[in-house]
């Protein structure tokens, strides 16, 4: 299934959280946090402006990003979760 976010929206890919600490202790589901950063897997066209025009988003398919934990709208596809989130809900790109 191919799914095209609109204007300045993101379609986002959640990174799931390690399983396992560095010292090999294993996380229960319970105790972990709710992971916070995805890869973008599709992007819309831009921001619609007043005046009509479209802004450009500055966040491009394959950007790995980080999103507040309560932010966006989750989706679970068959492939794994997934979150809509408008650009200015994305706090940065991890480089």
């Amino acid at each position: 299934m191919n799914i095209k976010p609109l204007y300045d929206r993101l379609l986002v890919k959640i990174n799931n959280p390690e399983e396992t600490t560095e010292g090999g202790i294993i996380i229960p589901d319970a105790s972990q946090e709710k992971p916070q950063e995805g890869t973008v897997i599709s992007a819309g066209n831009g921001r619609l402006l007043e005046d009509g025009t479209v802004k450009p988003l500055d966040i491009k398919k394959g950007d790995t990003v980080l999103f507040n934990k309560y932010g966006g709208m989750e989706l679970s596809l068959g492939d794994g979760d997934y979150i809509f989130l408008k650009e200015d809900e994305v706090l940065g790109v991890i480089e």
